[in-house]
């Protein structure tokens, strides 16, 4: 059981969302055309999450790799996917400098798991481990379906807010009330944008906790994520489109920190997943030793 409550934040945090979805359908023509952008919605998300392998690797062009190739990276994927029971996933090399990694697939059968270059070159066997513990821990959990869903809702009500600012605010007559709609138009977008970052956040702290619990080392990805901070400090990725696009799943936040705000980051602060995972460690609860 997760100690800090990430799944129920989960939640609540979807919950937020589709209540904003439902208050846009609800000021448009009194509620009466929430089904079309509803399906619109359902479509996007389908699609970003049955081909979610796909586009990620495609947006920081990685190559597939073999373990003649990559014999440290496939042995750790091996023995991890093992110790969980699950098939061994696809492995695949990002060539940037920048260190970075990350896990999509729709299911455990469906799924990849990319490093970078960098990634390979800078962390030592154990702390690659505990990294990809947690890469493959977002698999486990769905979170590439959370995400989708997340990303998809968000879309559907920007596009939806857009819309409404390009027709106007409708009237009266069509059942609509202008200035909740102009509000909604305004706002909507942004909260959706936030909400939906910060189910991002909370999915990250539980792939932390339940990567350490895979690899039995707290410490190890500890370790990883101090010099992946420094790391992609020192080698940033410039915030093309399609990267921003995979931004959320790579394992730390791969653009110039002041180039993001805490509220719209995609990750945690670096120095609270730490924290959590070396009172993880010192806590050394039962069981922890093996997943």
């Amino acid at each position: 059981m997760h100690k800090h409550y990430n799944g129920l934040k989960t939640a609540l945090l979807f919950g937020a969302i589709w209540a904003l979805f439902l208050g846009l359908g609800a000021v448009i023509g009194g509620g009466r055309y929430i089904w079309l952008f509803a399906l619109l919605g359902l479509g996007t998300t389908f699609y970003s999450y049955w081909n979610s392998d796909k586009l990620a690797i495609r947006a920081v062009r990685a190559y597939p790799v073999t373990r003649e190739q990559q014999p440290q990276m496939y042995r750790i994927v091996e023995e991890l996917s093992a110790v969980a029971q699950k098939p061994m996933p696809r492995l695949y090399v990002s060539p940037t400098a920048a260190p970075n990694a990350f896990a999509t697939g729709r299911n455990p059968e469906n799924a990849a798991v990319c490093c970078t270059e960098g990634i390979l070159h800078l962390l030592d066997e154990r702390e690659l481990r505990g990294v990809l513990g947690h890469e493959l821990m977002h698999v486990y959990n769905r979170d590439i379906l959370t995400s989708s869903v997340a990303a998809g809702v968000a879309g559907v009500i920007t596009s939806v807010a857009q819309m409404m600012l390009f027709f106007g605010g409708g009237n009266r007559e069509n059942g609509g009330n202008p200035l909740a709609m102009l509000a909604m138009a305004l706002l909507a977008p942004f909260a959706a944008t936030v909400i939906q970052l910060a189910i991002s956040r909370t999915r990250e702290y539980d792939a932390d906790e339940d990567g350490a619990a895979l690899t039995g080392d707290p410490l190890a990805l500890a370790s990883a994520l101090r010099k992946l901070e420094a790391g992609t400090a020192r080698a940033p990725l410039s915030p093309e489109p399609r990267v921003v696009n995979a931004s959320h799943m790579m394992i730390a936040n791969p653009f110039r920190a002041k180039d993001v705000t805490a509220m719209f980051a995609t990750h945690p602060p670096m120095a609270q997943r730490i924290a959590r995972l070396e009172k993880m460690a010192q806590g050394r609860q039962p069981g922890i030793e093996r997943y």
